[in-house]
């Protein structure tokens, strides 16, 4: 059975959160990364950042939806949700876009586990702990690599 040390990714990214995203942006591009680990001074893992957040800096801004009753407002959808997508937009740094608390795996891990992981929590990008450090990631392109490496016995 495949399990995460057997699969991860042991040289990857690793970003502050005061990384500018157009910097992020060019070492995404230049190394082929989809994602990356942000840590803070002591390198102690924050969250993590993808080409997803990246995409979704650049996406539309919908308005919340408003009904007005009585002179009063009330407002349809989550206001939060409104103030998350404009800062997204305007962000400057990964602070501004990375996802704080992720989903981590450890070493064993089986991989039935970390597909369960991916699309339950809507993530494809997993930094693998080992004695409170980052010491790997498992994306969804380190899983179908192992896949064909197994497949070919």
């Amino acid at each position: 059975m495949l399990i995460a040390s057997k699969m991860m990714k042991k040289t990857f990214l690793t970003v502050t959160p005061d990384m500018g995203v157009d910097e992020l942006a060019r070492l995404f591009a230049r190394d082929h990364n989809t994602g990356a680990v942000v840590v803070d001074k002591k390198g102690r893992l924050l969250g993590v950042v993808t080409e997803g957040d990246l995409i979704a800096k650049e996406k539309n801004l919908h308005l919340p939806t408003v009904v007005s009753l009585f002179d009063s407002v009330i407002y349809l959808e989550s206001t939060e949700h409104f103030k998350d997508g404009l800062q997204k937009m305007l962000a400057s740094k990964v602070k501004d876009i990375y996802s704080k608390d992720p989903v981590t795996i450890s070493p064993d891990t089986l991989l039935p586990d970390i597909a369960s992981a991916m699309t339950e929590s809507g993530v494809h990008f997993l930094p693998v702990m080992e004695d409170n450090r980052v010491s790997g990631v498992v994306g969804r392109r380190e899983i179908i690599k192992a896949l064909a490496r197994q497949g070919n016995g």
